[in-house]
């Protein structure tokens, strides 16, 4: 996983590994590398920090 420090300035170095996001009906959701499963879902229409896009 990624690095937080130092904590407290809201940013992440470096990206969250094995993970990956996509867009659908203006949500975006967390998909697991390994498994392909569906982790998390965002319904305020932003995207997750650090995590790479699908095409």
């Amino acid at each position: 996983m990624a690095v937080n420090k130092p904590t407290g300035d809201g940013r992440r170095i470096g990206a969250v590994r094995q993970r990956s996001q996509f867009e659908h009906n203006g949500m975006y959701f967390k998909r697991d590398a390994e498994t392909g499963r569906i982790m998390d879902g965002k319904q305020d229409g932003t995207p997750f920090k650090g995590v790479r896009h699908e095409k």
